[in-house]
């Protein structure tokens, strides 16, 4: 499998992207998964190189008809659990 490449995005690309960021480096370490994350903006973002986009709801709403890869919502970037059950359920995807 290539490497996968996580977008996590945010208003600006450089705040709460760059929390939720760790937050999914965090799962990806604790479950052995590789993949090459990065932060970005919710205005470049469809345009940027990644297999997939973590994004808060509503911002989501902003690019999910333009967005050419899997987008996936997460309410409540301070829920560990929250985050963790949804990178893990992509990489579950991935398996298919």
């Amino acid at each position: 499998m290539e490497e996968i490449k996580i977008q996590a995005v945010c208003g600006f690309g450089c705040g709460s992207s760059l929390f939720l960021r760790i937050k999914i480096d965090n799962v990806l370490s604790a479950h052995g998964l590789k993949a090459r994350t990065f932060c970005g903006d919710v205005g470049t973002c469809c345009s940027a190189d990644c297999d997939v986009i973590f994004i808060s709801a509503e911002l989501g709403e902003r690019i999910k008809d333009r967005a050419k890869v899997p987008v996936v919502i997460i309410n409540n970037f301070m829920d560990d659990k929250e985050v963790s059950e949804k990178v893990l359920a992509y990489f579950d995807t991935l398996k298919k």
